[in-house]
């Protein structure tokens, strides 16, 4: 093993021991092991071989503590938690866009279930409703957005900006509810 190179294996479970493991504990195991292990026993070759190897590192002492050292340095610098990328900024034509796929998905379920006449279809009517309500704050949102960062006629007026935004809002539902009501 060269210079800079971590080993993979991890001696300590070979021998199914641990760091606090006694010296003559680690004879007892390796002995146990070994004759399970043994090629003429019917282990293979090469259990046996990783098995000397650790029994070989971990029963002297400079070498099991220049292997504790490696290990846990190595154990150090190889950590790094996966993280995903933050999610990109969808800016103000996909706050608008998601906005009107959700008022346009609602009112599609409205009119579903108002045309349907069948009456176990009310829990859609209710979801239709929530997937309206969603569109219309992430209209708001995106609203909000582009008066803070685009010249918009009426940018320092927050309050003007609400009742607009409302009275349109309510507005296109009785609207909606008029067209709804004509097809029933």
């Amino acid at each position: 093993m060269s210079q800079g190179q971590t080993d993979p294996r991890d001696y300590y479970a070979i021998l199914g021991a641990d760091e606090e493991t006694a010296a003559r504990d680690l004879d007892r195991l390796y002995k146990r092991k070994a004759a399970r292990f043994h090629p003429d026993k019917g282990g293979s070759e090469e259990e046996m071989k990783s098995l000397n190897e650790a029994y070989g590192i971990l029963r002297d002492e400079t070498s099991r503590r220049a292997y504790d050292a490696t290990r846990h340095r190595s154990t150090a610098e190889t950590f790094a938690p996966v993280v995903a990328p933050p999610a990109q900024e969808v800016g103000v034509f996909g706050h608008f866009l998601s906005a009107f796929l959700c008022l346009l998905l609602g009112s599609f379920l409205m009119v579903l279930v108002r045309s349907q006449w069948i009456w176990f279809l009310w829990p859609l009517g209710i979801l239709a409703a929530l997937v309206m309500l969603f569109g219309l704050l992430i209209a708001r949102s995106a609203l909000k957005y582009s008066a803070a960062n685009f010249k918009i006629p009426l940018r320092g007026h927050a309050t003007l900006q609400e009742v607009v935004f409302w009275t349109i809002a309510a507005s296109s539902g009785y609207v909606l509810y008029r067209l709804l009501a004509a097809v029933g």
